[in-house]
């Protein structure tokens, strides 16, 4: 996957938006962000998951899937390795980050249209 292929997939979401937080493009739906590009540097991007979808994504393909280090890692914070992962697997885990972060409704409403 590309930056640009993780980014028209985080666009393609509900009520995305791109912004830009420390120097980084990041995806925000209701004000928070779900996902970031370009962090640590232009070969990853980041996706907001739980602990045990992180968990799941990282056995299943440890190669594009890497907890971040520390506190955040632990929450479910996940790096994406963009020439790893493929784009099935890339919008699965930007899926997730995104229903972990919009508001209940809107989640819900996106799940049954699209799940």
């Amino acid at each position: 996957m590309t930056a640009g292929e993780f980014r028209k997939l985080a666009l393609s979401f509900p009520e995305t938006k791109e912004r830009q937080h420390m120097r980084h493009p990041d995806f925000r739906v209701a004000g928070k962000i779900f996902a970031t590009l370009a962090y640590p540097d232009k070969n990853w991007g980041t996706v907001k998951l739980t602990p045990e979808q992180q968990e799941e994504f990282v056995r299943a393909e440890p190669k594009a899937f890497v907890a971040v280090k520390g506190e955040w890692g632990r929450k479910g914070a996940t790096s994406v390795r963009l020439r790893e992962v493929g784009r099935d697997s890339g919008r699965r885990a930007l899926a997730a980050a995104w229903c972990n972060t919009a508001p209940k409704a809107l989640a819900r409403e996106f799940e049954g249209k699209f799940h």
